[in-house]
């Protein structure tokens, strides 16, 4: 928060990223109720959410392409001003007579260039929010950024549904198109002010490596700091677990009505998703604050144990013991998460930094979907309690793993700290 209300060129890009967050949500929204009323919705809502998963997953691309680019601030201006044409042109194509299918997947085309583009504009961010803020108050910033993209994200998700109903998808997809230049706008702002103060070459920090010899230094890089590999596979394996917990606990409540439900069902789904994403806010805002000195390894031992005792209120399916364990867990997550952007900048050569988090973000992403789906498959081919029990034995694994390679790590004086 201070960062924020200190730093003008902070604030400006943070707010510039706010705008096409939430414009993107209230686009989604549109598409995906649009896509809704087809004949064939399910195949046109499954085309969708497979386009918005693509660029997640493609995040070691446009990392490595991102550490190539020399002007980064002017390419991002770019980058927005193109996002900014790209809905121009599906705001006037739902205003034209252009319907059905044929809209669907030409604005389906369309929305994953575009989500590319912001791909690859958040792998420019990265090393420019380094620049303006200095590493000491990284972690913060980069936590407030994630806390506050949460609530806006989840915010904007009521404001899309409320708006549908008076605008109509045109208006959605222009106003998004709008975020964006609006969002480009600030970005250059911000890039103008920097360069006053800052030499070209202060701020010019470029790989010069193919895609595999920067792949091999990331690598290399992450396993020079001692523990930094093990403490990204632990939260790769948080987040996994977290991920897993929610189709688990839907199934739990609906098996066990009379003890898990608050209201109704519907109503007991949204809370456990809202107080999930409270906890991650309140992680990333003020936990990183709170848990500044705190090492990076406890933070994730203490996340680990709260995934267990997750796991468990679940067994004994009691959901006022689930709801402030789960928001402690998600809460933990969302400390770890900026402690560990801050560590892979100080142990990371400049020049390949969005290549290695792009790389690390693609393995953070991909656990979740992969241990849902054995998960949810364990439940469909058993039953919800051998999953959970697998789910526990797994959360304690990890447990033990990560108090080892800590005590083993703090028995060496020479270890920087997290």
């Amino acid at each position: 928060m201070d960062v924020f209300a200190k730093n003008k060129n902070y604030r400006n890009f943070t707010i510039a990223s706010f705008l096409s967050g939430a414009g993107n949500i209230l686009f989604y929204l549109a598409l995906i109720t649009y896509a809704s009323k087809l004949r064939n919705y399910a195949l046109a809502i499954s085309l969708i959410s497979i386009s918005e998963s693509i660029p997640e997953i493609l995040q070691v691309f446009s990392g490595y392409l991102a550490d190539r680019t020399k002007n980064k601030f002017k390419l991002m201006v770019w980058l927005a001003v193109i996002r900014f044409g790209l809905y121009l042109i599906v705001g006037i194509l739902f205003a034209s007579g252009f319907a059905g299918w044929n809209l669907v997947l030409t604005v389906i085309v369309i929305n994953l260039m575009s989500d590319i583009a912001g791909s690859y504009s958040g792998g420019l961010q990265t090393p420019l929010i380094v620049a303006i803020v200095g590493n000491d108050d990284l972690a913060e910033a980069e936590g407030f950024a994630s806390g506050i993209n949460s609530i806006i994200n989840m915010i904007a998700q009521f404001i899309g549904s409320g708006l549908l109903l008076f605008m109509s998808y045109s208006s959605l997809a222009i106003f998004n198109a709008l975020t964006f230049l609006a969002a480009g706008a600030l970005f250059a702002n911000v890039g103008f002010n920097y360069h006053k103060n800052h030499s070209q070459k202060e701020t010019v920090q470029v790989n010069e490596h193919g895609f595999f010899k920067t792949i091999a230094l990331s690598f290399k890089e992450v396993r020079k700091a001692n523990g930094l590999l093990t403490v990204v596979l632990v939260i790769a394996l948080l987040n996994g677990i977290l991920g897993t917990i929610e189709p688990l606990i839907s199934i739990v409540v609906a098996g066990n009505k009379s003890s898990m439900i608050i209201g109704t069902y519907s109503f007991t789904i949204a809370l456990i998703g809202g107080v999930m994403t409270a906890g991650m806010a309140l992680g990333s805002i003020v936990g990183t604050k709170l848990f500044k000195n705190m090492s990076l390894f406890t933070v994730a031992i203490i996340a680990t144990a709260l995934s267990t005792a997750v796991v468990g209120s679940m067994l004994i399916k009691n959901i006022f013991i689930c709801l402030p364990v789960m928001a402690s867990l998600a809460a933990f997550i969302g400390t770890a998460s900026p402690k560990l952007t801050q560590w892979l900048v100080g142990a990371v050569d400049q020049d390949i930094l969005s290549s290695t988090i792009g790389l690390l973000n693609t393995i953070l992403i991909i656990t979740s979907p992969v241990m849902t789906t054995i998960f949810t498959t364990i439940t469909a081919s058993f039953n919800v309690t051998t999953a959970l029990i697998l789910l526990g034995i797994t959360s304690l694994i990890v447990l033990v793993i990560t108090v080892k390679v800590a005590c083993s790590i703090n028995k060496k004086p020479a270890i920087e700290a997290a």
